[in-house]
């Protein structure tokens, strides 16, 4: 019989295996808000009520998907990170704590926050109160904002090393979890192993205000990161020259205690897209992303099996020949909702060169809105569309967000089951 890791394999590699691998909380751009993932464990009878969840990523309020409904979903793809979190405490100390949907959840000891008089819940970087706090969740909201932290720009003192404080040479402590948890999540499943590394994105605007840190110095508002894209370009260069070099550093080391145990690796999470078209230009993409990626790539390439995963919101259509170019194999969450999205289009023109991974229903209208017939609908036409030839890893358009009617995402997940299998109908 043939295990997920072969599956997700055959799909990467443009081959139909027995059906189309499914993913959920591979990574922090394929999970499920910690709300809906407890409705979800409520709804197929793996939890009595009240039963708490982990948040296991504050930044999203992602819920941790256990290997039980893994099992009960056909669940193919597990997720390898560290032990920190974007707020750089680490995941470990479990309490209770409630979301502002009423979920009973446990959250890292770091997550040491208390509602503010007018509502809001605030972060703070590696949990410590005492310094300025570094993340917002408005009152009833179901994720948190960076709060920006900028310092006044001189630009005759500007130091390009101040924007490289959060990348630095992975720890021996890291390294060690990482080798650990690559041999469990190796050895006690089958399946295909995602990588979340950090400090291998080049230039990803989510983590520009630096959460993680206490007094961040350099360029750290988005405002001023889009206007230095053209005023100061020579610094991004310097910034990313030497984030490169240290990202390729670690992935050397990585790869030293993980092999090939891991199946792909999201080496880039900057969203190029909007609604309606994309975010900057192709030129400036070429000019100051594309060649670190190819470095990045290049390098994955050459010293391992692992496929390279681009995550980019929006209509990112006007890049894809440029992400093919820079050695990326996998695109996410691919946005069909988007302008120039069109999935049989995408399929056609790129479907020999990425693998899709995502998708497969519109988390922006049809998931949280739809009928359950409507979501039944959708989904079998994108599991037809993506699924023929291989090359799609079934996942939903970005993460499933809160609030969705639960009985939306069970009949998702049973109509993968009832429709997903070689031949496709």
């Amino acid at each position: 019989m043939i295990t997920s890791r072969e599956r997700v394999n055959l799909a990467l590699n443009h081959h139909e295996a027995d059906r189309i691998p499914v993913d959920l909380g591979g990574g922090c751009v394929s999970g499920m808000h910690v709300d809906e993932v407890y409705l979800l464990r409520q709804a197929l009878g793996l939890d009595s009520p009240g039963t708490p969840v982990k948040v296991i990523e504050p930044f999203q309020l992602l819920g941790e998907i256990k290997l039980d409904l893994v099992s009960a979903l056909g669940i193919d793809v597990v997720g390898l990170e560290g032990p920190g979190t974007v707020f750089g405490f680490k995941k470990e100390g479990w309490k209770p704590w409630t979301t502002h949907g009423g979920t009973p959840v446990l959250v890292p000891e770091g997550f040491n926050t208390e509602p503010e008089p007018n509502g809001d819940v605030l972060l703070y970087p590696e949990g410590d109160r005492s310094c300025p706090a570094s993340g917002r969740m408005p009152k009833g909201g179901l994720y948190f904002d960076n709060i920006e932290r900028q310092p006044p720009i001189d630009d005759e003192h500007l130091n390009f090393e101040d924007n490289l404080e959060e990348f630095g040479p992975i720890s021996a402590s890291e390294l060690a979890y990482i080798e650990q948890e690559t041999n469990r999540l190796y050895t006690e499943t089958d399946k295909a192993i995602l990588g979340n590394f950090g400090g291998v994105d080049i230039g990803n605007a989510a983590q520009i205000a630096g959460p993680m840190l206490k007094h961040p110095r350099g360029i750290r508002s988005f405002e001023a990161w889009l206007e230095s894209m053209l005023s100061r370009r020579d610094y991004f260069q310097r910034v990313w020259d030497r984030q490169c070099e240290i990202a390729l550093e670690n992935l050397a080391k990585l790869h030293a205690v993980i092999g090939e145990r891991i199946t792909a690796v999201i080496a880039a999470g900057m969203d190029f897209g909007m609604q309606t078209g994309p975010f900057l230009s192709p030129k400036i993409f070429r000019d100051l992303y594309k060649p670190f990626y190819m470095r990045i790539n290049k390098w994955i390439h050459e010293h391992t099996t692992w496929k390279s995963f681009i995550h980019s919101c929006g209509s990112v259509k006007a890049f894809l020949p440029d992400f093919i170019d820079a050695g990326f194999d996998i695109l996410n969450p691919v946005q069909c909702s988007a302008a120039n999205m069109d999935p049989v289009e995408l399929k056609k023109e790129f479907g020999d060169h990425f693998t899709f991974w995502g998708g497969g229903v519109d988390t922006q209208r049809t998931l949280p809105f739809g009928t359950v017939e409507d979501v039944r609908r959708e989904v079998r036409e994108r599991l037809r569309i993506f699924g023929r030839g291989g090359g799609f890893v079934f996942n939903t358009t970005h993460n499933v967000q809160a609030r969705i009617p639960v009985e939306n995402v069970v009949a998702m997940y049973e109509t993968v089951r009832e429709y997903g299998a070689y031949p496709l109908a």
